[in-house]
């Protein structure tokens, strides 16, 4: 297993976990229409923009195949004086969640926002998505509920918070 840095030829790697993690992630949370409607190519020409401008790294296998990724940079809302760090999306397969390969996805991130001079982290998470415990179990604090809305639906957002990413462990 090997994580490293995603190029624009990872970009189709990257959206088919997207696609494959949603559909199992968030089936009876978001509208299925919405779910049907998000295909690999769709995803593919969107991560080969996001790669070119941010950074996104991948958890690949011996055997080539991407399995998970993660992307973060600067905050982008605004709204939560003192967090100047994002991580804007972790995804990693089903079959291989729980086995510490979310933490190593979001350590390149952690090293990324810190050589930015950004040393607190915001993540915005469904509040129906069970993956947020991840972000307690790192250390996030609960800082606000939001209200989003997915293809009609309204669902709330988590926004979790660490103060100092250096003190991640």
């Amino acid at each position: 297993m090997e994580i490293r840095k995603a190029t624009i030829a990872d970009a189709e790697g990257v959206a088919r976990v997207q696609v494959d993690s949603w559909h199992s992630t968030y089936k009876h949370i978001v509208p299925d229409d919405y779910l049907r409607r998000m295909t690999y190519e769709s995803r593919q020409q969107k991560w080969t923009d996001i790669i070119a401008e941010q950074p996104v790294y991948i958890a690949v296998t011996n055997e080539g195949k991407i399995i998970g990724f993660s992307n973060g940079g600067p905050e982008r809302s605004g709204k939560y004086p003192g967090f100047t760090g994002e991580l804007y999306a972790i995804y990693i397969l089903e079959e291989h969640q729980k086995n510490g390969l979310g933490k190593r996805l979001l350590e390149p991130i952690i090293h990324e926002l810190k050589q930015q001079h950004l040393y607190s982290m915001l993540v915005l998470v469904l509040g129906d998505n069970a993956s947020r415990f991840f972000y307690e179990n790192m250390g996030a604090e609960k800082l606000d509920t939001v209200e989003t809305e997915v293809a009609g639906k309204k669902l709330n957002e988590v926004v979790y918070g660490w103060k100092d990413i250096r003190k991640i462990r």
